[in-house]
């Protein structure tokens, strides 16, 4: 259950996030076609939590055994969802960053480099998520 929870709710963000800044992006590129390279690399940024529940998923299905006791099974759904939890939200919060950013280039702003750099502090958290989960599946 925890690691389908991870995979899960961390697609899920992803596919969510993709689409915010995917409808954002058509919006810009009716105002500022010549930016759609910004556009494509802004827009899919939110999916990198995708890859972080799927990386979670194979670190924890290998303690996924017929004789797996309740502590383990226990720490495999703690650490399964909260690791997709965090990646649902990041995801989002990203993509809103993400969007306004695509809004602002489509304005005619030179806004790339800051959005990149603003729509890293919301991966940072699924990064850390990722990064318990590992901790926790090593002492399983």
């Amino acid at each position: 259950m925890g690691v389908a929870l991870c995979v899960g709710l961390s697609g899920v963000g992803s596919a969510y996030g993709v689409t915010i800044c995917g409808n954002a992006a058509i919006g810009a590129y009716k105002k500022n076609p010549s930016a759609s390279g910004s556009y494509i690399a802004l827009a899919a940024l939110p999916s990198s939590q995708g890859l972080y529940g799927f990386v979670g998923f194979f670190m924890l299905s290998g303690h996924l055994t017929g004789d797996i006791n309740m502590a383990t099974a226990a720490g495999v759904l703690g650490a399964g969802l909260a690791c997709g939890l965090v990646a649902l939200f990041s995801a989002i919060r990203q993509a809103k960053v993400c969007a306004n950013g695509i809004s602002a280039i489509g304005g005619g702003h030179n806004a790339f480099g800051t959005t990149m750099v603003l729509a890293v502090f919301p991966e940072l958290y699924a990064i850390l998520g990722l990064l318990v989960l590992i901790l926790i599946s090593g002492t399983l």
